[in-house]
């Protein structure tokens, strides 16, 4: 979604086990890398990426799904666990060490442990999908922020979800006559 916002291509490379585009964002050089490997091999790609262009992990940011995340939620988080995340612990030990960014993107829990695989394997209900896209649209306002460094606001905007819908206009004691219009 970045890459198709920031009219980038992405192009298979090799050395990197994936797709790559690099761009200029305030001056900061940005690499996109979508790893091409299996999901549990995602640390040959970055590891590989990172080493190259000497970038350190604390200038990575991962985005994953997550299960413990309801959909239409986002989590940004420096550093931590992999989680059981098979992913992120390749990417753990290529980089060898835990301290870089995750943009978590919630898909929700199927509820049985043994249903995971399937669940995050399979396409997501369409209201699941919705929720999921918002997210992503939702973060991707916070790209700028993020390549800034300003990781406060860009967790502000990531983290906040759609505003709580209006309450509707209160009735007085006594009134039982339709409710009298909001002030504008």
């Amino acid at each position: 979604a970045l890459a198709r916002d920031w009219k980038l291509h992405l192009q298979p490379e090799r050395s990197y086990h994936g797709l790559v585009a690099r761009t200029s964002v305030h001056g900061q050089n940005v690499w996109l890398l979508e790893p091409q490997t299996f999901m549990n091999l995602s640390g040959k790609s970055v590891g590989a990426l990172a080493r190259f262009f000497k970038i350190a992990p604390e200038e990575i940011l991962v985005v994953h799904d997550e299960l413990d995340i309801v959909p239409g939620q986002a989590k940004l988080k420096f550093g931590g666990s992999h989680a059981g995340h098979n992913g992120l612990r390749d990417i753990h030990a290529q980089l060898g060490t835990g301290d870089y960014w995750r943009l978590r993107i919630g898909i929700g829990h199927p509820g049985v442990k043994s249903e995971v695989i399937h669940w995050v394997l399979k396409k997501p209900l369409r209201e699941q999908r919705e929720a999921i896209d918002d997210t992503i649209v939702r973060t991707l306002n916070a790209v700028p922020a993020l390549v800034a460094g300003e990781m406060d606001k860009a967790t502000l905007l990531i983290h906040t979800s759609k505003p709580p819908r209006p309450k509707p206009p209160r009735r007085e004691p006594g009134d039982s006559g339709p409710p009298a219009a909001a002030p504008g």
